[in-house]
This record gives C-alpha cells, sequence and structure tokens, in this order.
C-alpha cells in the first residue's frame, strides 16, 4: 500500500529536508533533525514527528516536546469507521500531555508506530 494513498497522512525518506517541505509552517528545525511521519490536515491542524519531537497545531495552537522519557497514553479511536481522524495521546517526561492527529483506518499506523517506536527508542538509549 503506498503511502500517498492516504488522505493526510505521509512519511518520508530520510532524505526529506523538513527545512524546505515545511517552510511555510511557523516551525523552527535543528541543523540534524530529520521528519518521520506527518497528518496534515490543514494550516491549522496537523501533527509532524520527528527524530527529535512531536509537533501538533491544533485550531492554530502550537505544542511541541520531546518524546525522550515519554509514555504513550492513547492512540485514539483509529479504527472508527465514521470519524477521518482521531488524536492519540503522550506523557512527556514533565508530565504534560501532548496530543496528536491519527488519521483513522489504515494511515492510522503511520503515525501510531512512528510515535510508539520514538518513545520505545529514546527509553532505551
Amino acid at each position: 500500500m503506498k503511502p500517498n494513498d492516504f488522505k493526510w497522512t505521509q512519511f518520508y525518506d530520510s532524505d526529506s529536508n523538513p527545512k524546505l517541505l515545511f517552510q511555510n509552517f511557523p516551525i523552527d528545525f535543528a541543523e540534524e533533525e530529520l521528519i518521520i511521519c506527518s497528518v496534515i490536515i490543514d494550516s491549522d491542524n496537523y501533527s509532524i514527528l520527528t527524530t527529535r519531537k512531536l509537533i501538533t497545531n491544533n485550531k492554530g495552537n502550537i505544542e511541541s516536546g520531546s518524546l525522550i522519557n515519554a509514555k504513550n497514553k492513547w492512540y485514539g479511536e483509529f479504527k472508527s469507521k465514521t470519524d477521518l481522524y482521531t488524536v492519540g495521546e503522550v506523557e512527556l517526561s514533565t508530565g504534560k500531555r501532548l496530543f496528536y492527529f491519527v488519521e483513522t483506518g489504515k494511515a492510522s499506523m503511520i503515525m501510531i508506530y512512528g510515535v510508539r517506536t520514538l518513545v520505545f527508542i529514546s527509553q532505551v538509549i
């Protein structure tokens, strides 16, 4: 299944340039930061997972955080047959809760596994 068959979900090659891909987004990327995947519903509602952080813009409110020592809390209703997207949730090491968008259906696994893998890797390091 090709990821470009999904409505909002995308994952990226390791040579993708986040500063170029997201030049119209109000996000600062570190020099060696790479994009893993994203769910971009529109310019005010999106989540972007990078090698350094999870960024979510929910109705124009941008929040981000490092997933080092974070905990997965909820993947949302990703099997929904009626909703086009849902929200997942992680608890950052600070105790703050960070939500992220998940496209429902088969596309959900990209963001869910991306977040889950980054949380797992950051706990092992």
